[in-house]
């Protein structure tokens, strides 16, 4: 018998509460097609996915971009699918939506429940804090109509925001504060040098130290960045450009060794005139890696942390170890955050003492595109892309279904 052909809702088309479609649109990664988001990433029409124990399905109204979907389409600097065991990925580790179905098991959600979603797929849910990426380590993440994740990474949405802006901040918003809080625990008084300031890390880092009682320094590269910073509570700001030998690179000579070290130290005392002291940062919150680096070693005050979450610029880093043992300074590893710490954070943006800070958003049909500038480096703060909310600005699951009504009826 032939294959039977897949049908599925077109984008923005809402089923009735609980009722599973059969099939769903995706952007779909294959290995045939690893490369750049515009190439990597191709709307396929799949098997909506079944739940299992303890798992959920939700209905996607809005999504967040980052990094690790432009990783996910390169297939660098991991093949995400020797994890997944698959030919084929679905990315997305941000996402704000309505509960759709509940498998056996699941606790603390029902059918209806208005969520936003944390990316820590645990491997042994309540034995242990192991855990996996969803939508990088796993292969049914949010780029789809509807996405597959365990009950507990289902977190209250925040009332008062978009489904667009709810679906911004996870992934960014919660690796910041369990570098900050969690690990390198910031006090008050302390200074915390930001680096990408004004990008979807740095615009939490900023707010966090803030409301922790520090004082931030952002690393920004434009003046426009400059300003954003400020109006999220920095302390002062230091455009990177002004300093164009602080990069680390690799092969350097002699005499551009010597240019990058001067700019270093030149860097270090446009920290002391922002702060008014000879003294360096307490914290660096580091996740640029190889460029910025060895400058954040020496940089940090004597017994100062720097705290890393990851490495844009590569992994593979150097720096001068004796600024680490003899001014007593400590490297600290963080990898996303828990559940715990998740719910946490999420309850900071529902107080109203952090909030989202979306740039731009996109459209479905523009989601491949939104992860080509972003590997570009053409986006700054946090990127968002509509699915089943049918218009920006909409709140809930009841102004969707007037949208969508509306839509229908010709109005």
């Amino acid at each position: 018998m032939p294959e039977q052909t897949l049908e599925a809702l077109p984008i923005g088309s809402i089923p009735a509460l609980g009722e599973v479609p059969k099939a769903m649109r995706a952007y779909v990664i294959r290995k045939e097609r690893f490369g750049e988001p515009l190439k990597a990433f191709q709307e396929e029409v799949i098997p909506t996915w079944e739940v299992g124990s303890g798992e959920v399905l939700v209905q996607v109204m809005a999504v967040g971009v980052n990094f690790n979907g432009v990783w996910a389409g390169l297939g660098e600097p991991v093949d995400v699918m020797r994890y997944t065991k698959l030919d084929s990925h679905v990315a997305g580790s941000d996402a704000s939506g309505v509960v759709w179905a509940v498998g056996p098991g699941a606790e603390g959600v029902k059918v209806g429940d208005e969520v936003v979603l944390h990316c820590n797929h645990l491997l042994r849910p309540g034995a242990s804090d192991a855990q996996l990426i969803w939508g990088y380590e796993t292969s049914h993440g949010s780029f789809g109509q509807f996405t597959k994740v365990q009950a507990q990474q289902c977190l209250p949405k925040p009332k008062d925001l978009s489904w667009e802006e709810a679906a911004s901040y996870g992934l960014t918003f919660y690796t910041a504060h369990r570098m900050l809080v969690d690990k390198a625990r910031v006090q008050p008084g302390e200074d915390v040098l930001v680096w990408g300031g004004a990008g979807g890390l740095g615009v939490f880092a900023v707010q966090l130290t803030k409301i922790m009682g520090g004082r931030a320094i952002a690393v920004v590269s434009s003046e426009e960045k400059a300003k954003l910073a400020m109006s999220l509570g920095a302390f002062g700001t230091i455009n990177r450009r002004d300093f164009p030998e602080l990069q680390y690179l690799d092969g350097m000579t002699p005499e551009e060794e010597e240019a990058h070290l001067a700019a270093v130290k030149a860097f270090g005392k446009r920290i002391w005139k922002i702060l008014g002291e000879r003294k360096g940062p307490d914290v660096v919150f580091e996740h640029v890696g190889k460029a910025t680096f060895r400058a954040s070693v020496f940089l940090a005050d004597p017994h100062g942390r720097i705290v890393i979450c990851g490495a844009t610029t590569g992994y593979d880093l150097s720096f001068d170890v004796r600024h680490l043992w003899m001014k007593r300074k400590r490297i600290i590893g963080s990898h996303f955050a828990n559940a715990q710490s998740c719910d946490r954070a999420n309850r900071l943006v529902i107080q109203h003492q952090i909030r989202p800070v979306m740039t731009r958003l996109f459209t479905w049909k523009e989601l491949p595109l939104a992860h080509q500038l972003m590997y570009e480096n053409k986006l700054h703060g946090t990127v968002a892309c509509l699915v089943g909310s049918p218009m920006p600005g909409l709140r809930n699951l009841d102004e969707v279904r007037k949208v969508t009504e509306g839509q229908t009826h010709g109005q």
